[in-house]
């Protein structure tokens, strides 16, 4: 296993999105054929505007049949409560032995703000703001357990060391949180935090919480640019850039088979589409943009979003994945058993057992 030229590892993964499927039985087939292509993660989007079974309760029901794909499924800090969306993604994390991850997302309009009943839609720019405080909130309630405060000691009669429970008391514009949290520390640490980074108004949020930003762009020279904002806004609010992942978002057509690339998508570059930048094309041409862009610096990975989605993601993993292996530019198995260790994270070092409470 080797990566592209001086870029380090390749990371790829797949959105499972099936509108209008309630069955377990379509997420569990590509679910696992994602995971027979040794992807790093899969996302399954959600919204309050429209139908379809929670996102993270469907990934919840996946993680007992698969073992190594990571799961990252979208969640709203919108209209919810911090201190259960946290709990969830946790537990989620404890289901799946360290794969959880979590999409953050916002929910804007006043329709989606009628089904709850309890406030007035909001613009991006605060809901966006919400979020970044909701980030905070769940870092710091997923560090309220320190990994040893388990004692488990039936002599005694002792479950937890409450030395090792930490208050949290977050106090945000829209909410406080006191904790800790009813979860103990998870098997990563911090689920996988990612956020689409392509609205400018979540950009800020990525800069400080994601560990995955995603951004949707017309060509490799737009998607580097991103990719660098997003790397120096990490650095400013103090972390290491190299702690995050930018990965290009591409919906994909692969009902061409093999012919080439239509004019315009291919090497050429995507095309815009109601799916936001499309390839529509072959395997092997999705393979050499994938290459170029990675190697060119332009992105750290893809998340690729398949049109049509058992037959695309399919030809993605027997394709597109397949050639990209047989070059030695992505992974042939998964060397680690989190989603962490698939995208070369470190497991984050709770804050409360290093320095204390800092309240």
């Amino acid at each position: 296993m080797t990566a592209s030229t001086g870029r380090g590892l390749l990371h790829l993964a797949a959105a499972l999105d099936l509108p209008g499927a309630y069955d377990p039985q379509p997420y569990t087939e590509l679910v696992r054929l994602a995971e027979r292509g040794a992807l790093d993660f899969v996302t399954l989007g959600d919204s309050f505007g429209r139908p379809g079974p929670d996102a993270l309760a469907v990934l919840a029901r996946l993680a007992p049949v698969t073992g190594r794909v990571g799961l990252v499924p979208t969640v709203t800090t919108t209209h919810t409560e911090p201190f259960h969306l946290q709990a969830a993604v946790a537990t989620l994390d404890w289901v799946s032995r360290g794969r959880a991850g979590w999409r953050i997302e916002v929910s804007q309009g006043e329709q989606e703000a009628r089904l709850f009943g309890r406030r007035d839609a909001a613009p991006p720019e605060a809901l966006w703001r919400e979020a970044t405080d909701v980030a905070e909130a769940a870092t710091r309630l997923w560090d309220s357990w320190e990994d040893d405060a388990e004692i488990r000691d039936t002599s005694t009669g002792r479950f937890i060391d409450r030395d090792k429970l930490h208050y949290v008391d977050f106090q945000g514009a829209t909410f406080s949180v006191k904790g800790p949290s009813i979860v103990p520390r998870s098997p990563q640490g911090h689920p996988v935090i990612v956020v689409d980074a392509t609205d400018p108004h979540a950009r800020d949020t990525a800069a400080r919480y994601a560990d995955v930003a995603l951004v949707r762009a017309a060509g490799p020279a737009q998607s580097a640019a991103l990719r660098t904002e997003l790397r120096t806004a990490a650095a400013a609010h103090g972390r290491d850039p190299d702690t995050l992942r930018v990965l290009a978002a591409l919906a994909v057509d692969l009902g061409e088979g093999e012919y080439a690339a239509e004019p315009g998508h291919g090497g050429g570059g995507p095309r815009p589409s109601p799916y936001g930048p499309l390839y529509r094309g072959g395997p092997v041409d999705l393979a050499e943009l994938i290459a170029a862009w990675h190697s060119s610096g332009a992105a750290d990975g893809f998340h690729l979003t398949p049109v049509e989605p058992r037959r695309d993601l399919e030809r993605l993993v027997n394709g597109t994945v397949a050639l990209l292996q047989y070059r030695g530019l992505f992974r042939t198995f998964y060397p680690g058993s989190t989603l962490r260790e698939h995208l070369g994270l470190a497991r984050p070092a709770n804050r409360y057992a290093l320095v204390g409470d800092p309240s």
